[in-house]
């Protein structure tokens, strides 16, 4: 197999990114196909994505669409839009996809089904499905900067192809067969930021930082392993990677909520305003968890942060309870 025509569902930031590092090699025949019909005018008759990035000229090479049916030529499909549509958007557009194209989720949450998106797409379609996470904030790699993707696929052949695709772009890849692990680090390391920056909130202290994010890295593994990943991903850049890049950076949504909580300006209607994967995957996972022992025993973060959501809680405890539980 061959990959030369790509399509990037999603016309936001991290698609439109995506697209135009790979459009600029010019190899490969790429799209970018969008529901917002001022994004596809603004990149085919300006060349710039006026919503996203109005001050970023983009190749010539990118185009953006609403034809659902260029997906009939697609050999490559990167799934960039936000977690909580992207099962029933690919479902609806299903009957477009030819036999072998290759799925990417690019969404870090969970689907409505609250299973992972790789999982959810796979019990409903015969098409190849990987997960395509990593430390990568979108306003860098359209601005030409090194970063990194983990390719999480169950066809080791497909690291070839992909390896072959990314060459001479900024973009740096690692592969794992462990899907379902780089699907449930991308959605843990939303939840593991906020915490942190709660943490970040109360105390500028170093010492404090490093203690509870080795708390915090641990407390991941082991829901991790629970949850049928394995723990050498966590080693991937989709694990140790982009957990440090959302937990410790400002341009991170989840970080900065935790700063919200942590300084007392949260309120539902701030976090309901924009998609926050972490405050969302937080109530699944301990739901999810709760059913089988108590979640405060083994993963006192977590359940910490449950509590901030879900009870009236006095946020100036939220740090001591955590770290002084054995």
């Amino acid at each position: 197999m061959e990959i030369k025509n790509i399509t990037i569902i999603g016309g936001g930031t991290i698609g439109t990114a995506l697209g135009n590092t790979l459009a600029k090699k010019h190899e490969n025949e790429i799209l970018i196909l969008s529901i917002e019909k001022e994004v596809i005018n603004s990149i085919n008759e300006t060349r710039y994505n006026a919503k996203y990035f109005p001050n970023i000229k983009l190749s010539k090479y990118l185009k953006a669409t609403a034809e659902e049916n260029i997906l009939s030529q697609s050999d490559a499909v990167f799934l960039a839009i936000p977690s909580i549509v992207t099962v029933d958007y690919v479902m609806k557009l299903s009957k477009y996809l030819k036999p072998g194209t290759i799925l990417l989720n690019m969404a870090k949450g969970f689907s409505r089904d609250h299973k992972t998106i790789t999982e959810s797409l796979e019990s409903k379609l015969s098409n190849p499905v990987c997960s395509f996470k990593g430390p990568t904030f979108a306003r860098e790699l359209i601005n030409n900067l090194p970063t990194a993707f983990t390719i999480g696929s169950k066809d080791k052949s497909h690291f070839t192809l992909f390896k072959k695709l990314f060459e001479d772009t900024p973009i740096h890849i690692d592969f794992t067969t462990d899907v379902q692990g780089v699907e449930l680090l991308s959605i843990l390391k939303n939840i593991y930021a906020i915490a942190t920056g709660i943490v970040d909130a109360h105390f500028s202290s170093p010492n404090l930082r490093f203690l509870f994010l080795t708390k915090a890295f641990n407390e991941m593994k082991d829901i991790l392993i629970k949850y049928g990943g394995k723990e050498d991903t966590m080693f991937k850049y989709c694990g140790y990677g982009d957990f440090c890049l959302t937990a410790l950076n400002d341009l991170s949504r989840n970080r900065t909520l935790g700063l919200l909580i942590g300084k007392g300006f949260f309120t539902n209607n701030i976090s309901d305003k924009v998609v926050l994967e972490g405050k969302i995957a937080v109530g699944v996972f301990c739901e999810e968890i709760s059913k089988s022992k108590s979640i405060s025993g083994k993963y006192p973060i977590i359940a910490e942060l449950y509590r901030v959501f879900n009870e009236d809680y006095d946020i100036s405890k939220f740090v001591n309870r955590v770290i002084n539980h054995n």
